[in-house]
């Protein structure tokens, strides 16, 4: 019979249990690292396209800036420069064309009462609306109340406000009748 003695000071220990847990971590780890690697791959390729997008899109803002500061110099050219002052000219005429003086006049004889007059009027085209400025003459104080009230309850006029009003000192003899009492106004137009 054989007898295993052990003859050393210290007994052997098993390392077996350690052994498979460093391999167990190393497995994950280099799992781990795959996983890790691959993910930064993608990114890194994912972020490579974007970059080369932003790359194009900042050539074509340098490109659009480039042409913006041609356009600018050349609009600030004294040739482009006739040629919208000319637009602009043509423009204001087709829009004073295009202004509904008939209708205006209609909705002021309507409005207006005895002893009240208009003596001048400047309109204007503002956002698709017609803007008037109106100086009217008045015989006395009661016909400026009515026409004031006739303007306020107008379908065709709105937004009524006064800027200005003045009284002639003039005596009986000289002075126009119609003129004692002048209002500056104005008020936006609308058809009905």
């Amino acid at each position: 019979m054989k007898v295993r003695l052990n003859l050393s000071t210290t007994p052997q220990q098993n390392r077996r249990p350690f052994i498979a847990a460093a391999v167990l971590t190393g497995v994950i780890a280099i799992v781990a690292l795959v996983v890790l690697s691959r993910a930064a791959y993608i990114s890194w390729n994912s972020n490579r396209e974007v970059r080369a997008d932003i790359a194009t899109l900042q050539e074509q803002i340098r490109q659009s800036s480039a042409n913006q500061t041609e356009l600018a110099s050349y609009f600030r050219s004294p040739a482009a420069r006739d040629t919208l002052d000319r637009a602009n000219f043509l423009n204001s005429l087709i829009d004073e064309r295009s202004f509904p003086w008939t209708d205006i006049f209609q909705s002021l004889e309507q409005t207006l009462p005895d002893g009240v007059r208009v003596v001048s009027i400047s309109p204007k085209l503002v956002n698709g609306r017609a803007e008037l400025k109106l100086v009217v003459g008045a015989v006395d104080d009661q016909q400026k109340v009515r026409f004031l009230k006739a303007m306020e309850t107008s379908k065709s006029f709105s937004n009524l406000q006064i800027t200005a009003e003045r009284h002639s000192l003039q005596t009986a003899g000289n002075a126009d009748p119609l003129d004692q009492i002048m209002l500056d106004l104005t008020v936006d137009y609308q058809t009905i």
